[in-house]
């Protein structure tokens, strides 16, 4: 007999985290309750109101939708599905069990069952849990006593005289159904949700639900193979049985799991904590690198720094000296005291020597050192890319490659990818991009990140030269870069515009697509009889088509695709005054261009 308190886990709501209240059994038969299913829908009609923000799910506070739920509902939302009420037709209900999108059809919520076996064991989970609390009476007057039982046609509860007195004998409600005191009250009878006045009594295999004998006559499951419900009971009664009983007869295997996940998880530990301690010693080597590197810069500058303030001082100290009474002036001045002309000339002369280049000196005044250190600025833009690139690299993600055939360059830039393996391995790619300029020696990649395999781009500069990579991420683990590949835009803005199905336009000759972005020649003898004359020497007749927009001036760039079957194609530009006379005049007697 399992313990009550050792199956909680799955007691327990996977949206909310709570124990289940009134759980619906979703089709792909994972449980959620009622109040939960109602709230993710909500949550779901405020995405598609929102445009998927992420306040869509703030007022409800008790509901815990995933990031994988919130993703799944931006992909249903960007998939164009449009949702005007709680039910509305072909329903999708992201699972938070299975994490999968169920279509709870048209019904919605209103064709999901109740799952009262498990409201059940919830409350029995409840009452063990509870043992201390008392259920009291619905209708004792203030203060209630504690009731003795539950009577699940009324859904409340009694103590003994409150029982009699609402129960009297020789009433039809003396024949109520009455159980020991409990708050979980179920219908005696489950009915068809699809068909609310009809019981359930069959067993559908196909959809593994009860219905009524209206859904196998002319509803959803008119043509499933179905059973009896006691049929149906007795065999997954069977089954479920066999099942418990052979997990417990291999319980000893079941613990011989769990002693080796016990060992796995301390592995793991072990390995998390030896990775931990290689990354940071790599960081560490880092660290040391660029303390190193920083030591040696700083003591480059402060010698520098010396150097410089020894040669100004020297310099404000010679200036210093020009003054008079001070220095080198106020020494000259106690010279020229002197009378004894040969002791005046033997100091004189050295002492105007330095005078003169006192005076020269003023007249071109130049610092003797320089204040500005800009020889001593790091250029760190290089190894900013290396670290920001520095990552878990694993050989397991393949690297993907640009796929130069389906990109395509004109006033915007459409660039796919796809892996070698053709396997989706990255959750998530980043695609970077740059203009090639020779005048910019560093380069400054822009980065985009992209769920799928294409990326569309827009302010492109004309007639330039752009650089693409890109890279996958899985977690924090990322493959190395792929080959760059080098577009170039058109020459010119790109001139849009399509085939004019009115002036001139010939339909027995030219069939004209319904978007009008193509035109072929409509096959018949006079396409054969042209062929012929064009084979041996003589004039053809063309079938010509305009475009429905004109150039009046500026520089402008457009293309077209011939097909490669093509026989005689040419493409050019005409003036608007000699339109009307290329439409009656369609011989060709000049050379194609």
């Amino acid at each position: 007999k399992v313990a009550i308190k050792g199956i909680e886990r799955e007691l327990i709501c996977p949206a909310c985290k709570e124990l289940f209240t009134h759980p619906l059994i979703l089709p792909c038969q994972h449980n959620v309750c009622h109040k939960c299913v109602k709230e993710i829908l909500f949550a779901f009609e405020d995405s598609f109101a929102d445009g998927g923000s992420e306040s869509s799910n703030q007022s409800s506070p008790r509901i815990r939708i995933s990031a994988s739920s919130m993703d799944r509902i931006d992909r249903i939302n960007r998939s164009g599905r449009k949702r005007n009420s709680l039910t509305p037709r072909s329903t999708l209900f992201p699972c938070p069990g299975c994490q999968r999108d169920i279509d709870l059809g048209e019904r919605g919520i209103n064709g999901l069952f109740r799952n009262f076996t498990l409201e059940t064991i919830v409350e029995r989970y409840r009452q063990a849990a509870r043992a201390a609390i008392a259920i009291m009476c619905d209708f004792c007057k203030p203060p209630p006593q504690e009731s003795t039982k539950s009577c699940m046609d009324c859904s409340a509860s009694y103590c003994n005289e409150c029982f009699k007195i609402h129960h009297p004998w020789g009433t039809v409600k003396a024949q109520h159904e009455y159980v020991g005191p409990t708050t979980n009250f179920r219908p005696k009878i489950l009915m068809c949700p699809e068909h609310e006045m009809e019981r359930v009594n069959m067993y559908c295999e196909i959809c593994r639900r009860p219905v009524c004998h209206l859904c196998k006559l002319g509803g959803s499951h008119a043509n499933h193979r179905v059973t009896t419900m006691s049929t149906a009971y007795k065999t997954l009664k069977e089954k479920l049985s066999k099942d418990i009983e052979y997990l417990i007869s291999k319980e000893s295997q079941v613990k011989a799991h769990i002693t080796q996940l016990d060992l796995l998880l301390k592995e793991t530990e072990c390995n998390s904590e030896r990775a931990k301690q290689e990354a940071s010693q790599s960081f560490e080597k880092l660290y040391h690198v660029l303390e190193e590197k920083k030591s040696a810069a700083l003591r480059a500058i402060e010698t520098s720094k010396n150097v410089r303030l020894e040669k100004l001082q020297t310099q404000v100290e010679e200036y210093q000296g020009l003054l008079e009474n001070n220095g080198l002036v106020g020494y000259a001045q106690e010279v020229l005291k002197e009378t004894d002309p040969s002791c005046f000339v033997q100091t004189a002369k050295q002492l105007h020597v330095r005078i003169q280049k006192a005076t020269e000196s003023l007249k071109s005044f130049r610092p003797a050192a320089e204040t500005t250190f800009e020889d001593f600025v790091v250029d760190t833009a290089k190894q900013e890319d290396i670290l920001g690139d520095l990552s878990f690299h694993s050989n397991g993600l393949e690297i993907p490659e640009i796929n130069e055939e389906q990109s395509r360059m004109y006033n915007k830039a459409l660039i796919c990818w796809e892996c070698p393996g053709k396997t989706d391995s990255a959750d998530i790619y980043v695609l970077e991009y740059h203009k090639l300029n020779r005048e910019d020696e560093g380069v400054t990649w822009q980065k985009a990140e992209v769920c799928g395999k294409s990326k569309v781009f827009s302010d492109l500069d004309n007639d330039s030269s752009y650089a693409f990579r890109v890279r996958g991420y899985k977690g924090s683990i990322c493959s190395p870069w792929s080959r760059e590949v080098i577009l170039r835009t058109p020459p010119a803005p790109v001139f849009s515009f399509l085939f004019d199905d009115k002036c001139g336009y010939n339909n027995e000759h030219l069939q004209l697509n319904p978007r009008r972005t193509s035109v072929e020649s409509r096959a018949g003898f006079p396409l054969l009889l042209g062929s012929e004359r064009l084979q041996v020497g003589c004039y053809t007749t063309l079938d010509y088509i305009i475009g429905d927009t004109g150039i009046a001036k500026g520089k402008h760039f457009w293309a077209f695709h011939v097909e490669a079957y093509s026989y005689l194609v040419k493409v050019g530009v005409v003036p608007s005054n000699k339109i009307q006379k290329l439409f009656h005049n369609t011989h060709d007697v000049t050379s194609p261009r």
